[in-house]
């Protein structure tokens, strides 16, 4: 029987012992994770910051400070009778005309304005002399009918394409160029399909009810 035990023994205590062992390194290992994880947390989490500050230092928030001081040049009483607005799309093309070198050095952009072109008639520019009644008609002598507003609505024009040589960084004016160019266009395309015709057409009709409720009948205009 003691032979027996003592084998049993002699069996069982390696294993045990190789079980504690095990279980020994176990609790050293889950504590030696314990404590790297207490150190990189907070490295981590340092480094996390640090990431954030360095993006918002590379690339900041844009701030925009207006200066305080308004400088008005001038002050004018307008009476501008405003009788049609065009909403025109176009697209300009500009380029720095390097063509020869184009791949090195050129600079080339796709731009498609958005713009709003206002046209009517100036009454500021009418005098005493410019209504009369003859034959119980109202004369009026009306003038020229003109472009108030022609602008590009920077909300809704943009830079649809750039395509830069491999040796340039692009002209920084090109797009204000290429703006300028759209503004122009935008303003000769409308007068071109008629916009200051029809603003005096509005004018009259505007005017010829607006003299009705005053009780000229008749109103003809020069």
């Amino acid at each position: 029987m003691n032979d027996r035990i003592k084998k049993i023994l002699s069996i069982s205590f390696p294993i045990i012992l190789l079980g504690l062992i095990i279980f020994g390194f176990s609790r050293v290992y889950i504590k030696i994770n314990e404590s790297i994880d207490s150190v990189i947390s907070p490295l981590e989490s340092t480094n996390m910051q640090m990431a954030t500050q360095i993006s918002m230092i590379i690339n900041p928030t844009p701030t925009i400070i207006p200066d305080p001081i308004t400088i008005i040049h001038e002050v004018r009483s307008l009476a501008r009778l405003e009788t049609i607005q065009y909403s025109v799309e176009k697209i300009i093309t500009a380029d720095n005309g390097n063509v020869v070198l184009d791949q090195l050095f050129g600079d080339k952009l796709l731009f498609v304005a958005h713009g709003i072109v206002i046209a009517g008639i100036d009454l500021g520019q009418m005098t005493s002399n410019d209504l009369w009644i003859e034959d119980n008609v109202l004369h009026v002598n009306l003038p020229d009918a003109e472009i108030f507003i022609a602008t590009i609505d920077n909300d809704k024009s943009y830079v649809y394409d750039r395509d830069l040589g491999l040796f340039t960084k692009g002209n920084i004016e090109l797009e204000t160029l290429a703006r300028r160019a759209a503004e122009n266009e935008i303003e000769k395309s409308s007068i071109e399909d008629g916009i200051l015709i029809q603003a005096r057409d509005n004018a009259e009709i505007f005017l010829d009810n607006f003299f009705k409720i005053l009780n000229y009948e008749d109103v003809y205009f020069e």
